[in-house]
């Protein structure tokens, strides 16, 4: 397997950012929309909290993870 050059892994980043971004932009609608129509906060307010409880998560990890190895 080809080993991804800075521009493939510059175009890939940007596009899971524009993804994310698109995926946490609906899901806020529609938290929304159903909160409006039905006054529950109901299934995409907890695809929301726990996309964001991940992604959150995981860029701690990987900082702390990050700064240990430069620490050696």
């Amino acid at each position: 397997m080809k080993k991804a050059d800075e521009m493939e892994m510059y175009i890939t980043l940007k596009s899971v950012r524009i993804a994310w971004v698109f995926t946490v932009i609906y899901l806020l609608i529609w938290s929304a929309y159903d909160f409006i129509r039905t006054s529950q906060l109901g299934l995409p307010v907890l695809l929301l909290l726990t996309q964001e409880m991940v992604f959150w998560g995981c860029l701690l990890f990987f900082r702390h993870r990050m700064a240990g190895i430069n620490e050696e």
